[in-house]
């Protein structure tokens, strides 16, 4: 009999290769339509040694391959724990569910449980993903990051269940597990933490912005408001192109904010009333320099957001001889030499902005 099974199985390893496929492509077209933030998802076909070993450890268990359930498996790690119980619920809204063979050992609530798992679903394949193998089951492990770390180190080191542990070392087991789990819990406290910041942050910088610290997620609400959405737009009509919106670069709020801290200004206030008494100046300077520097971005096909920031940060360095304009360039990974951008900023600073006092001048002057 097993023999046969593993005839049948090479048989139809393209088709469950093919489903493999088909329902990873699946699952991440599910994930991605709810909106979920995951870390990966991946699959796998049981290889035949392991499905041999599977059917030699219990002896006709398995009539037929229908029976072996993990034959195609995808595996879900989430970055938190309680995203885990959300992809879970997505699972049983789209899929029919297997619970006979299907387990959450998240929701084992025993304190000296063995192990720190996540949900172990069988589902049946829907009959357009592989028509040659309808109604199919296969596996879904789902995890969050530090539930994949235990899962997979605990394989490794052999210890599959809670009587293969020696009793000597079940107890740090039991800690290592509680450890995990409060990490989990940690994590998810800062994630909420974090979105809590960024939701206050337009109430807290409308009613005490000198309290509000320059960071990631500051400039990426102020991308987005005055003054520098309003000398963005300015700069954007003196060139003649348009300004972005949604333009696509995560890491320029984070550059932004260490261009603004290099130049000594760390607050929302500081740098809203930098922006109000100097814009003109910033204005004036971006017009003048950046048609020298279109191979920076005349290819996005307009004015990035943010570039009255970056040209704030260069009249800054070019109007303070302890601060290196190349240094801005530099903060900003523009793509290019650093020293030949640094110099056009100083050229077109000295031929723009010193012939009669500016403002950034004048304040560099009193510092």
């Amino acid at each position: 009999m097993d023999s046969e099974l593993l005839r049948a199985y090479e048989v139809n390893l393209p088709h469950y290769e093919q489903l493999r496929d088909a329902v990873v492509a699946h699952t991440t077209r599910l994930l991605t339509e709810r909106g979920l933030k995951i870390h990966h998802v991946t699959g796998r076909v049981k290889k035949r040694a392991s499905l041999a070993d599977k059917l030699r450890r219990k002896p006709g268990r398995y009539r037929t391959l229908a029976d072996v359930t993990d034959l195609v498996g995808v595996r879900v790690i989430t970055y938190f724990a309680s995203d885990v119980d959300v992809v879970a619920r997505l699972m049983e809204e789209h899929h029919v569910v297997d619970w006979h063979n299907s387990n959450d050992k998240s929701r084992m609530h025993d304190p000296d449980r063995f192990g720190y798992l996540g949900v172990h679903y069988v589902l049946r394949a829907e009959p357009d993903l592989v028509p040659e193998l309808p109604g199919l089951t296969y596996e879904v492990q789902i995890r969050s990051i530090l539930q994949h770390a235990w899962a997979e180190i605990e394989h490794d080191l052999g210890y599959k269940s809670r009587e293969a542990v020696p009793r000597e070392v079940r107890r740090r087991f039991y800690r290592l597990a509680g450890l995990l789990e409060m990490a989990d819990e940690e994590f998810m406290a800062l994630d909420r933490l974090s979105r809590d910041y960024a939701a206050t942050l337009p109430r807290r910088v409308g009613e005490a912005p000198d309290s509000v610290f320059i960071d990631a997620p500051s400039m990426t609400y102020l991308l987005g408001a005055p003054p520098i959405h309003d000398l963005d737009t300015r700069i954007a009509a003196a060139l003649g192109v348009p300004l972005l919106s949604g333009w696509p670069d995560p890491e320029r709020p984070q550059r932004l904010a260490s261009l603004l801290h290099h130049v000594g200004v760390h607050s929302v206030g500081l740098l809203q009333k930098e922006l109000t008494r100097s814009g003109d100046d910033v204005v004036r300077f971006a017009a003048a320099l950046l048609p020298h520097l279109r191979e920076l971005w005349r290819p996005a096909g307009g004015l990035r957001p943010g570039s009255s920031v970056v040209n704030y940060g260069l009249l800054r360095a070019c109007a303070n001889p302890d601060t290196d304009p190349a240094e801005i360039v530099n903060l900003l990974d523009l793509s290019g030499s650093a020293a030949q951008m640094a110099d056009t900023v100083r050229a077109v600073y000295a031929r723009e902005m010193v012939g009669e006092p500016s403002a950034t001048q004048t304040r560099s002057a009193e510092d």
